[in-house]
């Protein structure tokens, strides 16, 4: 197969498709990779690198749109991106499609095979090329809210860990999945004053198990939710439906009924946020203040730190990747059904319920099957 990996375009975006190492076992595999030029050379992935693993250097996207037959990106096509794609061609990339009416629209068009890392699933219902993902951001999210608490960024004035004789920061995390779970080991880490809130007693139990005494968890209802973000210095969004706009679990009443300066990280701004008052944000301008509340709501948080993420990422999505390439899309699909559940758009039709769910009525969407979408 001929595999083509664009330099990716979006906002502070520095992210690539494919390692120097994954292009490797591509090549190895017997397939052709075309590297766009420089596509990882700002964290320290050069062409001689991607060279030296077997791949061809490609001077524009437009040519790698033109002769690829899988196009492997990080972040969701923009729209030029978009209408390069074409009937036959396979998009293999982070696409969060719920939220955003007008890629869905492009894809559709496009006729291309459009196969989301968020909605790929495996034997335990998690989500294996979102959780390294989810792992930085989580880490991220509170990386980000010390820094904006900071009274010349905005916030407070308050250090999260405190110092002896000052109490610590108050940290909220609503939802205790891996996002959450990584937020709070780094708010622990700087000496913060950590609540969970969720809704699965199990998850609630296995989160006492993790931290023990190092976390509240606190089962989530719209009382403990009014209760503690009143109290927090900083609060951290990580609820997820996957594939699916993210609940507004805060009003506009509860960010105006924060402490002045308080921060608030939206990790699900990927899926519409989860705060009413959120707005997708990046890295070149991250924050915005409503009724004294930061707001640090960056679409693509991972790309801060895209090295990190780059490694992380493909470690995840190579094994998926090459079953594409070795068997042909179609097949590796029907063969793998953890793998079928990432297909989201095919020849025009919508073939993930969730964002039918979103999107039907406002664009005209039925949904597909999606065994039956590549039966067609």
């Amino acid at each position: 197969m001929l595999i083509g990996v664009p330099k990716e375009i979006k906002n502070h975006e520095y992210r690539v498709g494919l390692t120097p190492a994954a292009t490797k076992e591509f090549v190895t595999h017997g397939h052709e990779v075309l590297i766009e030029n420089n596509a990882g050379a700002s964290i320290g992935f050069d062409n001689d690198q991607y060279i030296a693993a077997g791949a061809v250097i490609i001077d524009t996207a437009e040519e790698i749109f033109a002769r690829a037959e899988m196009i492997v990106k990080v972040k969701e096509p923009q729209p030029n991106e978009c209408k390069m794609l074409r009937e036959g061609q396979t998009l293999y990339t982070y696409l969060h499609l719920a939220p955003d009416p007008t890629q869905t629209e492009l894809l559709v068009a496009s006729s291309a095979t459009c196969i989301a890392y968020e909605t790929v699933t495996d034997n335990r219902n998690g989500l294996p090329l979102l959780a390294p993902m989810s792992e930085v951001a989580g880490r991220m999210s509170v990386q980000a809210g010390a820094h904006y608490l900071e009274k010349a960024q905005g916030g407070s004035g308050t250090l999260l860990g405190g110092v002896p004789g000052v109490a610590p920061g108050k940290v909220l995390v609503i939802g205790g999945g891996v996002v959450g779970t990584n937020a709070a080991k780094m708010a622990i880490g700087l000496g913060a004053d950590v609540t969970i809130l969720d809704r699965s007693l199990t998850r609630l139990r296995e989160l006492d198990d993790i931290f023990a005494n190092q976390v509240k968890t606190v089962y989530s209802t719209i009382d403990a939710i009014d209760y503690y973000s009143s109290k927090a210095d900083l609060v951290v969004g990580a609820v997820l439906i996957p594939g699916a706009a993210a609940p507004k679990l805060l009003s506009k009443e509860h960010i105006a009924n924060m402490k002045e300066g308080s921060v608030v990280v939206d990790v699900a701004i990927d899926q519409g946020g989860c705060f009413a008052t959120s707005k997708a944000t990046t890295h070149q301008d991250p924050v915005y203040i409503v009724d004294g509340v930061v707001h640090y709501c960056v679409a693509n948080m991972p790309g801060g730190v895209a090295r990190t993420s780059t490694m992380a990422l493909n470690n995840a999505t190579l094994p998926f990747g090459l079953a594409l390439a070795n068997k042909g899309p179609k097949q590796a699909m029907l063969d793998d059904v953890h793998l079928l559940n990432g297909l989201n758009v095919h020849k025009g039709k919508v073939t993930y319920k969730a964002v039918v769910d979103a999107l039907g009525k406002e664009l005209n969407l039925e949904y597909m099957d999606a065994r039956a979408a590549l039966e067609m």
